[in-house]
């Protein structure tokens, strides 16, 4: 199947920017020495390529359907490579802000415009572990980020590693260029594949229209779609605490067991890593069990929902003593949150009855999520600040994912129907309840 190197393309492409993301917190000790910054002010610049990355999700978003993935793609990894490399410059925390407020800008791009991506790529049983895979970039990029940032800015300073992080991304711009085409189009994909994904891509089934074609449907009329909410609301939950961990697990883990910061990296890959395998098994076994009939109906919810119950043991890394245990603790939880988030995505194109709606609807649903994704650092800095200790900063996260549970499985049971063009088609298993 020559698809897969668009999903190994697009999760290399997560990776690249969660390795990026990631860079300036495991980087953090030295540069906070250097400038003598507070908690609160590397909160502060943790979040902050978040500000303009929420900003900008749902205009690119908008974008995508006008200027096509591929541009939109290759333009955002070309703006956010060079942000990366011009942090090496920076002179002290506001210069540094605004290198990660361009990186934050340009991030945006990622999501949305795979998320169409994959709509056009992959058919619908294999959506949910493409997704997930690509949504494992989420994982990778801080496991590989953690330990590759950390041996540069060990043997080399931080200021080199930024500029080598900076390079990797132009290099895999010019892989994109080279390669990337939708199906229609695609040189080097055989005529059998092409046909495959293009009849099974919308769920076609025979005998039933899997579903209608249409312009997209304003923000207005997918807004006022209740499970539009449902998959915003579970994505801010799953996503505050896997950013939690994204901008604050290495200082964590530096503070509490008082490790160096190469082995500070080494520790920091090992959950990110298993949470790869662990999610693409999950993920898999969506696909697997799941029917075509209960896919459509949203039953990929009850994955969702069990995903975010298991990262309730994160109530339980400020109590295990040995190093082992809360090594195991943090991967189920990553497991959870982030396996959670690739299934929601997942869920939004299950429901979507209109292709041209997906890039929309993800780029609504990651705005949700990452609003809390910039508040989860600056809440956490604060909490850490005013009471020494991350166990509170742990007990909110985990009320967040019990309203992520209750939310997906309560808000996400209706299809989302195309705005504009013919009457929609009924399929039956719209009328099933997963």
């Amino acid at each position: 199947m020559k698809r897969t190197w668009i999903a190994l393309l697009i999760f290399t492409a997560v990776i690249i920017n969660y390795v990026d993301r990631i860079a300036l917190s495991i980087a953090s000790k030295p540069i906070a020495a250097e400038f003598g910054f507070t908690p609160v002010q590397m909160g502060y610049l943790f979040s902050g390529f978040l500000w303009t990355y929420v900003v900008c999700l749902i205009p690119i978003g908008l974008l995508v359907e006008r200027v096509g993935a591929k541009r939109i793609v290759g333009g955002g990894i070309a703006i956010w490579s060079a942000a990366t490399v011009m942090t090496a410059a920076t002179s002290g925390f506001g210069s540094i802000l605004m290198a990660r407020l361009v990186m934050g800008a340009s991030e945006a791009s990622t999501f949305p415009a795979c998320g169409r991506i994959i709509r056009d790529w992959f058919p619908e049983k294999e959506r949910g572990l493409v997704t997930t895979l690509f949504n494992g970039g989420s994982s990778a990029g801080p496991a590989i980020g953690a330990v590759a940032t950390a041996g540069l800015v060990e043997y080399a300073g931080w200021r080199s590693a930024f500029v080598v992080l900076g390079i990797v991304g132009y290099i895999w711009l010019i892989a994109w260029l080279y390669w990337y085409a939708t199906p229609e189009k695609a040189k080097w994909l055989s005529e059998q594949e092409r046909q495959k994904i293009i009849q099974e891509r919308n769920g076609n089934q025979p005998g039933i229209q899997a579903t209608i074609i249409a312009r997209p449907s304003s923000l207005r009329f997918l807004l006022s779609q209740k499970s539009v909410w449902g998959l915003v609301v579970t994505q801010a939950c799953l996503v505050y605490t896997a950013y939690l961990f994204l901008t604050w697990l290495p200082s964590y883990l530096q503070s509490t067991r008082e490790l160096s910061t190469m082995n500070t990296g080494y520790l920091t890959a090992v959950p990110y890593l298993i949470t790869i395998v662990l999610g693409v098994m999950i993920a898999w076994a969506s696909d697997r069990i799941l029917s075509s009939e209960s896919v459509r109906a949203g039953g990929r919810r009850n994955f969702i929902a069990a995903m975010a119950v298991l990262s309730l043991l994160i109530l339980l890394a400020p109590v295990v003593s040995e190093l082992w245990e809360l090594l195991l603790v943090l991967t189920l939880v990553l497991t959870g949150s982030t396996t959670g988030a690739g299934l929601n995505f997942t869920l939004a194109s299950d429901l979507l009855r209109n292709p041209a709606d997906v890039s929309r609807v993800i780029a609504i649903t990651a705005l949700g999520g990452n609003l809390f994704g910039l508040i989860a650092p600056i809440i956490t800095g604060y909490v850490v600040a005013a009471t020494g200790s991350y166990d509170w900063a742990f007990a909110v996260a985990a009320s967040l994912l019990v309203v992520g549970a209750v939310a997906t499985l309560t808000l996400t049971r209706k299809p989302i129907n195309p705005e504009f063009g013919p009457d929609p088609v009924l399929f039956p298993e719209d009328m099933v309840k997963a």
